[in-house]
């Protein structure tokens, strides 16, 4: 295939997805969703786009994986998840295993027989799908916006980007002992854990000190490096710990923790290169699979994937939220509900069902076809209904009244040391009532006007300098509470609008 077909097609490819995702966002639907739609729309049974290279969508999936949970570690504060790092480490780890011996087994009774899978299958398919999925909860959650009580965000968030390797290391297990055969050897599968858990947390956390070392150390000349340089540090992270026998998606999420809350140059810059990239990674891990996949072989695996998705949705996620929740008694009945909820699969379960077709596991292509159909229904049922069953269970609040601080014409970045808001303003007639003046607006103590946009001019301003309509200026301010309501009395901005109340539709929100 030529090159410029190739570029074609991509382009084509990411165009549909990014506007699908945009026209999705407004009915609730999770983009991840819409991506995996896109993917199959252009697949085999739709345009005819034919994509069936295992190897290729792996390596895909892994390399996006490793951006994605190193950039969730970027942006998660230690200060944030310390005082749940207990209850997190218990869903991740014990909860984990709790999901996919419950799981296999119920699998087993009620359809292993009938479908020819012995108790061993029924506990690697249960396996593959017993995490949680870090890009699905990152980008519905943060994608969403919800502001949720109790701190269950930073919970459910360290969950699921710390839950893969008790997951990856329960499917390597099953997988070994569904191609070689024999008796379980569960002493040696506990010593494979702990050592992938150990190696990867310190390597991680090594390889993070080292990258943040790195970055202060080296005078680059062009500052567009740097993030190419954490780029290119968070790869290496992810294969050198592979070679060290320890556990990638641990540590490569650990090396991002450390470098996200530590100090070095250019960070605002590197957070804001690692939100494209995420999402990059996120589109083309989500279209890759949905290219692999073929719509028409679901309907052979319909039953046993809608059989296997109301059972982890209803009884055995559940179950491991509570028995894992059960010595925290911070967590109330309704935050347990949610949690339990919050269980979504999505690319991990995939990556793994691939690696099982990949290890010639017997029946591997119907359990990717099963896990494929489980993580939609997942994606349906559990993603596009969070703020409601948030709202039914009590535990979201409408976000603070704030001022949206995002400068638009002013290229300007601070440090994130620097705690002072920066804002935008645009001056309209009402505001120059009682004079022209920039000291007329009567702008709140420790609130400071450092520049004015006039047409394509920018100049910084005095407390005399004559306004005009249309004037955009930026301020710096210590006081944003006091800051917000002047601009209210004075003109500035409009009283925040309610939300709009939205009904629930077949299969997601609209607004009312």
């Amino acid at each position: 295939m030529q090159l410029e077909l190739l570029l074609l097609i991509f382009s084509s490819l990411f165009f549909a997805s990014i506007l699908a995702g945009k026209a999705g966002s407004r009915f609730g639907v999770p983009a991840l969703l819409l991506f995996l739609g896109v993917g199959m729309l252009f697949g085999s049974d739709g345009l005819g786009i034919r994509f069936d290279n295992i190897k290729t969508a792996q390596m895909v999936g892994t390399v996006a994986l490793s951006a994605i949970l190193f950039s969730g570690g970027l942006d998660t504060k230690i200060s944030d998840i310390k005082p749940f790092l207990k209850p997190g480490v218990t869903l991740a780890t014990f909860g984990v295993l709790v999901t996919a011996l419950a799981t296999g087994v119920v699998l087993y009774l009620l359809m292993g027989r009938s479908f020819g899978m012995d108790l061993m299958l029924c506990l690697l398919l249960a396996a593959t799908m017993s995490s949680t999925d870090s890009a699905s909860v990152f980008s519905i959650l943060r994608g969403k916006g919800l502001n949720l009580k109790h701190n269950l965000r930073p919970t459910l968030e360290l969950e699921s980007g710390a839950n893969d390797p008790m997951a990856y290391v329960l499917t390597l297990t099953f997988i070994t002992l569904c191609t070689q055969g024999g008796s379980p050897d569960w002493g040696q599968a506990l010593l494979m854990l702990v050592t992938q858990l150990v190696v990867g947390f310190v390597a991680g956390w090594l390889f993070g000190k080292g990258m943040v070392w790195s970055i202060n150390k080296i005078n680059l000349d062009n500052a567009a490096l740097y993030p190419i340089l954490v780029l290119a540090g968070s790869f290496f992270v992810f294969a050198a710990t592979y070679y060290m026998q320890g556990n990638s998606y641990l540590a490569v999420y650990i090396a991002g923790l450390v470098v996200g809350n530590s100090k070095f140059v250019h960070k605002r810059s590197i957070r804001n290169f690692f939100d494209g990239i995420t999402w990059l990674a996120q589109l083309s891990m989500f279209l890759t699979l949905g290219l692999l996949v073929n719509p028409s072989e679901l309907k052979h695996v319909l039953v046993p994937g809608l059989i296997i998705s109301v059972v982890m949705i209803l009884v055995t996620r559940p179950l491991a939220v509570f028995l894992s929740l059960a010595p925290f008694r911070n967590y109330m009945l309704k935050d347990r509900l949610f949690v339990s909820w919050v269980g979504l699969r999505g690319a991990v379960p995939i990556i793994f069902a691939i690696l099982c077709r990949a290890s010639g596991v017997p029946h591997s292509d119907e359990m990717f076809n099963i896990v494929f159909l489980c993580t939609l229904v997942s994606l349906v049922a559990q993603g596009t209904s969070l703020p409601l069953v948030a709202r039914w269970l009590g535990v979201s609040e409408p976000p603070a009244r704030q001022l949206n601080n995002a400068p638009q014409h002013f290229d300007i970045d601070f440090p994130e040391e620097i705690k002072s808001s920066s804002t935008e303003i645009e001056i309209k007639q009402p505001m120059l009532v009682k004079g022209c003046r920039l000291m007329d607006l009567g702008l709140p103590e420790k609130t400071l006007a450092i520049m004015v946009k006039r047409d394509d001019n920018f100049f910084v301003p005095t407390g005399k300098t004559v306004l005009h309509e249309g004037d955009r200026l930026m301020v710096l301010t210590d006081n944003q509470e006091e800051l917000e309501a002047k601009l209210h009395i004075i003109g500035a901005i409009e009283p925040p609008a309610e939300p709009p109340k939205r009904r629930w539709t077949s299969i997601f929100f609209e607004d009312e």
